[in-house]
């Protein structure tokens, strides 16, 4: 029987990599389960829109070389700008999807002693936090890019604590205001292991999600050879856009990394879960697979 895995104790950078990978692991069908019963719609809905968007560049480059620029002008200005909009619009609720459905299950998980959630479940916390998760992450993305416009640096300070904001508001049920500066307290002090794990686990998600599109990029490129047969463009553009929406199921890497960060943090500043084992010892509850720890 494989342990379970407990999030609330302290992690260091190795801890938080292996449990995060041993995690996704132990829980791989029930979280994927998860993810695409909540997520396929909007991941659905994204490769539509993407299609019909690629359609649409692909006939104002065919109006550019006819020479056509006053059809191409009014494509761009009318039914492409719609589609770009749309395109935008669903890549958010896809993405706000995908942060509340695992972080909501992570703390269902936790919640119930380490077991696995159902859908059901998961989908009670789901309604409850997506529209928290999704104007919550629409402001602290825009604050994000502001602060790496006006300067590089500030941008790199805030995105361990930007990370933690997500887990702060699933993980913990707060408002936005609560959730900010609870996330900025919380790494306070602990900046540079946050960065790092957060920055690692980006590059080693980056990483899986190049590979799998590896067939798109030689697709696309091959399409190039294939100008004229525009049955052949459109399975272009659909395995292009399918494979797109499909990777960003390694999202789910970061985003259980995330929630070891956010137990991990919390343990040093509060030893909620040493605590509450310790109240529990000797009652005969069922014991957890743990790491080392150091308080």
């Amino acid at each position: 029987m494989n342990d379970k895995i407990e999030f609330r104790q302290i992690r260091e950078f190795d801890g938080i990599i292996s449990g995060t990978l041993l995690f996704i692991k132990q829980n791989f069908k029930p979280l994927l389960k998860t993810v695409f019963y909540l997520c396929g719609f909007f991941m659905l809905a994204g490769i539509i829109s993407a299609v019909f968007t690629e359609n649409e560049i692909s006939g104002l480059s065919q109006n550019f070389e006819d020479g056509d620029y006053n059809e191409n002008v009014s494509s761009w200005s009318t039914l492409h700008m719609l589609r770009l909009v749309l395109t935008l619009v669903f890549m958010v609720l896809n993405y706000t999807a995908l942060y509340t459905s695992v972080l909501s299950y992570v703390a269902l998980y936790v919640e119930k002693g380490n077991i696995a959630p159902s859908v059901d479940e998961v989908w009670s916390y789901f309604k409850y936090y997506f529209f928290r998760v999704m104007w919550g992450g629409i402001v602290v993305s825009i604050l994000w890019v502001i602060c790496f416009v006006c300067c590089f640096i500030p941008g790199l300070y805030v995105t361990p604590a930007l990370f933690v904001f997500y887990g702060v508001i699933v993980l913990e049920n707060q408002d936005f205001s609560t959730a900010f500066s609870r996330a900025f307290a919380l790494v306070k002090n602990n900046w540079w292991i946050t960065f790092a794990t957060i920055f690692v686990t980006l590059v080693v998600t980056t990483l899986f999600t190049s590979i799998t599109l590896i067939p798109t990029y030689v697709i696309i490129f091959g399409g190039y050879f294939y100008e004229k047969a525009e049955v052949l463009q459109q399975g272009f553009q659909i395995f292009i856009a399918l494979s797109q929406q499909l990777s960003q199921i390694f999202m789910i890497i970061p985003l259980v990394t995330t929630a070891f960060v956010y137990y991990s943090l919390v343990e040093r500043k509060e030893s909620v879960g040493l605590t509450k084992r310790i109240s529990e010892f000797g009652n005969g509850s069922n014991q957890v697979a743990q790491t080392d720890e150091e308080y």
